[in-house]
């Protein structure tokens, strides 16, 4: 029995690295191109693997995320600050890393101390959608604070309203989107297999 849930587990954990990886080369699928920043719901696809399969197998999404990331940045950029910001494997990969570590921790603390499973599924979501919008945007204000005023054609100054904007315009979508879908296909998964509970 043990042997079998691993085996399923690992065939769940194989699809889900080849959606996310196909989430990243293909545009409209994960991310929707809005000229300056993409609208990102691939992160769905991360909160969805920590809820299911815990924290370490989500990490190890976020991280074929964050890879998925650096290479549509090097072969197909679609957004003026992709080829500078999202080559570097600090703001692409380690925000996507820590989605599915903290959206899986948090899932498993509700599992553990409350019969709320779905409360912690949505909280899961809404945690891991914030930590890599926030994570990101600050990453790219440390680290880009020149490119990004050359690339928003903006002073130095007005960088921080700008960041806050984008949280705004695509954050907070990014939040609710990730709220309502991520708990439907995690309950769904679970109720249909039960090797996982």
């Amino acid at each position: 029995m043990m042997q079998k849930r691993k085996a399923y587990k690992t065939a769940i954990l194989g699809i889900l690295m080849a959606i996310i990886f196909v989430q990243s080369m293909v545009p409209f699928l994960g991310y929707i191109p809005t000229g300056f920043v993409n609208v990102t719901i691939i992160h769905v696809t991360v909160i969805v693997a920590a809820i299911v399969l815990g924290p370490t197998d989500g990490a190890i999404v976020g991280l074929v995320w964050g890879i998925g990331t650096i290479l549509r940045a090097l072969t197909s950029p679609t957004s003026i600050i992709d080829t500078t910001v999202f080559t570097n494997p600090v703001v692409a990969v380690i925000p996507r890393v820590l989605v599915g570590l903290f959206a899986g921790w948090i899932y498993l603390w509700f599992k553990k101390h409350t019969q709320k499973k779905l409360i912690g599924m949505g909280i899961s979501a809404a945690i891991g959608s914030i930590t890599n919008t926030v994570l990101v945007l600050v990453l790219m204000r440390l680290m880009y604070a020149s490119t990004l005023s050359q690339a928003y054609a903006a002073q130095t100054s007005a960088l921080n309203a700008i960041l806050l904007g984008i949280v705004g315009i695509n954050g907070v979508p990014e939040l609710i989107a990730a709220v309502i879908i991520a708990p439907a296909i995690s309950t769904a998964i679970l109720k249909t297999n039960k090797f996982l509970e």
